[in-house]
């Protein structure tokens, strides 16, 4: 089996392994009572999803550890230990999955019950995390800094790499985190997103990186399984910092970062929305862009249904990702 074709062929092994664990995972997370709590500033139709297990993150970021470890043992338990262009997205997906997974449990059992951690410590352990990831991808993995779409040769951003990776990497955490508001829609949108910087990385001949994208994409595939409506558990932000601050990584990794936000375009709008809406807000003194942000919550309080939304707004991010495809290696 070729390189490519086994990249593919893994996604199915991360989507049976991911289904097998699914069921006795929820049965834990039941047993344990982690469940969540919803905010009363969201439509009132959430509130029928009070105490759904959350955290589910970590019934695909498992398996995708597991099987990206057994496929990169050599280089991972070698004596190229901190060469290994493995580590760093493992490190990535752990540690936000880290800080996520506190948030998380601040909301369900902390002091800030029903709210989490606060945004400016969220923010901050963000930052200085993805500081040191973008130092590693700079100095240890020496990936691409950037590549024009016409140019088979890299640019070189010099230290200014550090400030722009590291921007992305927080950016896209949160903008996965913002998408992550309605069954079975952050889940199908980094399918897409990872399945195209999967399709990048065979295009250059980094089969290592494809096989990461395909064990995301069918880890992802076993856990829509359980999360497409109605929802047995909510990945909380446990998976979808990870999320988004591992396609950061791999986007980065591939030098094909430029654009990214059109590949990712639904996350980019949802967290748009966000900063929009609050923004206007304090400018305006109480006055509100949208019925409500991130944005998926404002097309609900307009009658659109759920399955609606998670169709629709997957269609947009596909022709999206399609789109910037097709620009990455224009010419």
């Amino acid at each position: 089996m070729s390189g490519s074709s086994l990249a593919i062929a893994i996604s199915g092994f991360s989507f049976l392994l991911t289904v097998i664990w699914g069921s006795p995972f929820i049965r834990l997370l039941k047993h344990l009572k982690i469940g969540k709590i919803i905010s009363m500033d969201v439509p009132e139709s959430h509130l029928a999803k009070m105490n759904t297990p959350t955290m589910g993150g970590l019934m695909f970021l498992i398996p995708i550890t597991i099987l990206t470890v057994i496929l990169n043992a050599v280089s991972l338990f070698g004596s190229r230990l901190f060469g290994s262009s493995i580590f760093v997205p493992l490190a990535t997906l752990w540690l936000f999955a880290l800080i996520g997974a506190v948030d998380d449990w601040e909301g369900i059992r902390g002091p800030r019950r029903g709210l989490g951690m606060s945004a400016r410590t969220k923010f901050t352990l963000q930052t200085l995390v993805a500081i040191a990831i973008a130092y590693s991808l700079k100095e240890l993995l020496i990936v691409p800094n950037l590549y024009w779409p016409t140019s088979e040769v890299p640019l070189n951003l010099g230290w200014w790499y550090l400030p722009i990776a590291a921007f992305i990497i927080v950016a896209m955490a949160n903008a996965v985190n913002f998408t992550d508001g309605i069954d079975g829609l952050a889940s199908m949108i980094c399918m897409t997103m990872f399945g195209a910087y999967g399709i990048i990385a065979i295009f250059q001949g980094q089969v290592y990186l494809a096989r990461f994208c395909f064990c995301i994409v069918g880890a992802l595939a076993g856990f829509l399984w359980f999360n497409a409506k109605p929802a047995e558990l909510m990945m909380g932000d446990t998976g979808s910092q990870a999320l988004g601050a591992m396609l950061a990584v791999v986007a980065l990794m591939t030098g094909r970062w430029l654009f990214l936000p059109l590949i990712a375009i639904i996350p980019v709008s949802e967290l748009l929305s966000v900063i929009i809406q609050v923004s206007y807000f304090k400018l305006t003194h109480g006055k509100r862009v949208f019925k409500k942000a991130p944005i998926h919550h404002h097309f609900e309080m307009l009658g659109w249904q759920e399955n609606q939304i998670v169709i629709r707004f997957w269609l947009i991010g596909f022709i999206g990702a399609m789109l910037g495809f097709a620009l990455t290696f224009l010419g």
